[in-house]
């Protein structure tokens, strides 16, 4: 029998499992959450974003433990912000490219990223091959913090937390504090009147999508952390991705966060006592129900009409 401290400890490490989940689900959605919700594009290839932020933790790695051995315990800094600007670059050449020909046309934009999203699984296939790769992490990251006999905390969970906290509190200033995120707003909810008192919506879009795609980058960085990394890696959390974003509210990030911690809460704690794969469906039962009650997600934005 399972004493009453044991279950406890249980479903304490298995709400922190869930954390770990959360915070990559929260990272990517949030990216996807500022390109769909703000600007309305249904953006298949966002997955491949992660995939970069993670090929280039992976490469950095290499090149430190080749080349810079005595800078291994502080590489993984870097790479978080190499990853984002380089998957930001590759997110503003793809606006400029391809997605700023296709708005207001959902279904052409949904098609042409989806077709985007396996040219780049190929480019990564043919680069880095089809296994799977992980970066050699810093010592500091290994291990666990234990606060009591029966519960074991993995510190990369500890340092995935505080990555979300720190890229999820940058993103709100921006988006609600500083001068572009006004632009973004008023862009979301009027682009006519923007255009006429002087807003380049255009340069907007391209920013709003580079930032998004940027954020997917750390994304993959962190997501090294806690696995490893192939050239489809980023297409298995797609669908949990938009699951998150329109379960929460496509224009809301109060909602998008609540949304990440709900579904990721649910699987892992499921996960324990059923399979894997029934626990998703369960978790998809409920969020299905949920929307067929309130088709609007958990919170939705008010706008002048």
């Amino acid at each position: 029998m399972t004493s009453l401290s044991e279950m406890g400890a249980i479903f304490a490490m298995q709400g922190f499992n869930g954390l770990s989940v959360f915070c990559v689900l929260l990272l990517m959605a949030l990216g996807l959450a500022i390109i769909f919700g703000q600007m309305g594009v249904i953006n298949m290839a966002h997955g491949e974003f992660l995939t970069i932020g993670a090929y280039t933790t992976y490469m950095i790695s290499t090149l430190t433990e080749s080349y810079a051995p005595a800078l291994m315990p502080y590489y993984f800094f870097i790479a978080i912000i190499v990853s984002f600007f380089i998957a930001g670059l590759i997110g503003y050449g793809v606006e400029r490219v391809m997605i700023s020909r296709l708005y207001h046309r959902p279904l052409d934009t949904l098609l042409a990223t989806w077709g985007l999203s396996l040219v780049m699984q190929q480019i990564f296939r043919s680069t880095f091959g089809p296994k799977e790769v992980s970066p050699t992490l810093p010592e500091w990251l290994m291990g666990s913090y234990q606060p009591t006999d029966l519960i074991d905390i993995p510190i990369n969970g500890l340092f995935l937390v505080g990555i979300t906290l720190v890229v999820t509190s940058i993103i709100f200033y921006l988006l609600f504090r500083s001068r572009w995120g006004l632009q973004v707003r008023a862009t979301t909810q009027n682009r006519i009147m923007s255009n006429a008192v002087g807003i380049n919506t255009k340069r907007v879009d391209r920013m709003t999508f580079a930032l998004g795609c940027g954020v997917a980058g750390i994304a993959g960085a962190a997501f090294t952390t806690i696995g490893s990394t192939g050239p489809t890696s980023g297409s298995l959390y797609i669908v949990d991705t938009f699951l998150v974003v329109v379960f929460g509210g496509a224009q809301s990030l109060i909602g998008t966060i609540a949304s990440a911690f709900s579904i990721a809460q649910t699987q892992s704690v499921l996960e324990f006592f059923i399979s894997g794969s029934m626990a998703k469906v369960i978790t998809l039962s409920v969020v299905i129900i949920i929307l067929m009650i309130r088709p609007q997600g958990l919170f939705s934005v008010k706008v002048r009409k």
